[in-house]
């Protein structure tokens, strides 16, 4: 399985930068308008005058407009002053600071991977390194976003760091200058199997489609090869234009990519590809997850309906929302979806109905049934709402077992800090393997951790005990129930030899990445990759690919 970070919980918004939007006005919305506001402003006038305590001005009213945007849809977003850097880092990539991601580890603040080649990583921090003060503030109590604004600052300050190496007496303290650091869109490219380039993308910010066009050049003329993968899995979007931009890669100069329709009908708009394609015929396959969102539902969509691309994955999330960003008093931004995007097909991919909800006001998902059936430039039929479905459906295998919790609970990130401070290198993450003895020293190290463990069916059956108590059946049914109970109760050193090879893949993947960073870990992570394993053999299939894409 792939394991690749994410640090958005919702996808990223597909973005219009700069557009300006009218709305029609009439009398009677002009009169609400002004009636609501009144009443909203005597409410507050009210407050400051007679509440019992003080008021906190800016909080009272940032909750008043969280919870009115809050009703529309979790991608419209009133963004202050200071979260601007927030929204540079969403659409550029940058922002500047030391160049590490940081976690939470047993109520400390750890560094959990540095950059390859960024300041932190040149100034010799490690993953497991535990942060302790900054710029002689205390780190104690603080959460990781505290501790990740303190890292942040301006180009060329210098940030002075203490923190305590794992298995060492002493802290070590270290001056580290900040940079501007730009996160790369293309996490890892390269040939895997026979002759195909492989493309791990991982957003749409600024310059991603100059990105690809460089990585994909590269693969063509440098690397020869002879078919192409994109991997858009876990892919949360970004800027529209870049993924208009990739499209164009791969089909006719003038191709229609993506249309966009709002409220405000003159600012419809159709988007072409504008540049002839550099890679015109290659083939082409697209892999997707349920994490595929927004910008990158557009490539792989469009792809699809174009008959260019097999796609190849699970369901994607179903995002078919677009963004504007509107400028505010005081340096905010207001972050509001104006339109519905629509792929060559004519479909919309948007599989929540925001503007319709249940009585308990959740949004209403577009049931399968309720989907509408287009076809593609050859014929093909793909269906509207619930996201991209995939030409072909492959998922890894995954099941919740004694190496989720051991991952969860951080032991094999601290079991592979102690093997990194015992190893100065290891093999290529190709031919990387733990021996019987490391993992039996693993064994150990679980051991002394008093690792354990509450199975989630064992938490569900806890559940379903008090509701058959609380419902007077528990004379009926406590002699099963003490059975399953005690069934589901785990044997650690069983599941330690049961769930070995689920283990061992979790701990070799998180090894790698402390010799050959993210990189190396994406280049294990494909050596049992079921999607990518599936697109080769379709790729290599000149049949098979012909005839899924034109049947």
């Amino acid at each position: 399985m792939l394991h690749f970070k994410k640090a958005l919980i919702f996808p990223v918004l597909i973005l219009l930068l700069g557009f300006s939007v009218h709305s029609e006005n009439s009398a009677d919305k002009r009169f609400l308008l002004s009636k609501n506001l009144d009443i909203f402003n005597s409410i507050f006038r009210e407050l400051d005058a007679f509440y019992v305590d003080s008021l906190n001005y800016q909080k009272l009213i940032r909750s008043g407009i969280d919870g009115m945007l809050e009703s529309l849809d979790p991608y419209t977003d009133y963004i202050d002053q200071s979260e601007t850097a927030d929204l540079s880092l969403m659409t550029t990539g940058e922002y500047a600071g030391i160049g590490a991601l940081i976690g939470g580890n047993a109520d400390k603040i750890v560094i959990s991977e540095p950059y390859q080649g960024k300041p932190a990583d040149k100034a010799g921090l490690k993953a497991g390194d535990v942060l302790l003060e900054l710029d002689g503030i205390t780190l104690k109590g603080k959460t990781t976003t505290e501790a990740s604004d303190m890292l942040k600052g301006e180009p060329k300050t210098i940030v002075k760091i203490k923190y305590q190496r794992p298995g060492e007496g002493k802290p070590r303290t270290i001056e580290v200058q900040r940079e501007k650091i730009t996160i790369d869109p293309i996490e890892y490219y390269g040939v895997i199997g026979d002759n195909t380039g492989y493309v791990l993308l991982n957003g749409f910010t600024d310059n991603a489609g100059d990105e690809m066009k460089t990585v994909l050049l590269d693969l063509k003329n440098k690397l020869h090869v002879s078919s192409i993968i994109i991997d858009l899995r876990e892919n949360p979007g970004g800027i529209i234009d870049e993924a208009i931009k990739m499209v164009g890669f791969f089909v006719p100069k003038g191709t229609e990519v993506v249309s966009t329709r709002g409220r405000v009908k003159q600012w419809d708009r159709t988007y072409r590809t504008s540049d002839d394609p550099i890679l015109p015929d290659m083939p082409l396959a697209i892999l997707v997850s349920q994490g595929t969102a927004s910008a990158s539902e557009i490539l792989c969509g469009a792809l699809q309906d174009l008959d260019r691309a097999v796609v190849i994955g699970l369901r994607t999330f179903g995002k078919g929302l677009v963004q504007t960003i509107r400028p505010l008093p005081y340096d905010g931004h207001l972050k509001v979806t104006t339109y519905k995007y629509y792929i060559p097909s004519g479909r919309c991919i948007q599989a929540i109905d925001y503007s319709n909800r249940t009585n308990d006001g959740s949004p209403i998902h577009v049931a399968d049934s309720l989907t509408h059936a287009f076809k593609t430039k050859a014929g093909r039929i793909v269906r509207d709402g619930g996201g991209i479905r995939p030409d072909i459906e492959v998922r890894n295998d995954s099941t919740i077992n004694i190496a989720y919790y051991l991952f969860t609970q951080n032991i094999i990130f601290d079991y592979a800090t102690q093997y990194a401070q015992k190893h100065t290198n290891i093999p290529e993450p190709e031919i990387f393997k733990l021996s019987d003895a490391d993992y039996q020293d693993f064994k150990q190290f679980v051991k002394n951790r008093n690792f354990t463990y509450t199975l989630q069916s064992k938490k569900m059956l806890i559940n379903l005990k008090r509701m058959v108590q609380a419902e007077g059946y528990d004379n009926v049914s406590a002699n099963d129930i003490t059975d399953l109970e005690e069934k589901l109760t785990p044997d650690i050193d069983k599941d330690l030899d049961v769930f070995q090879k689920d283990i061992q893949s979790m701990l070799c993947s998180e090894i790698v990445k402390r010799y050959y960073y993210q990189q190396g870990a994406v280049r294990y992570a494909l050596l049992d990759d079921k999607p990518s394993q599936k697109a080769l053999e379709v790729l290599h299939n000149v049949e098979t690919y012909n005839e899924l894409l034109h049947p």
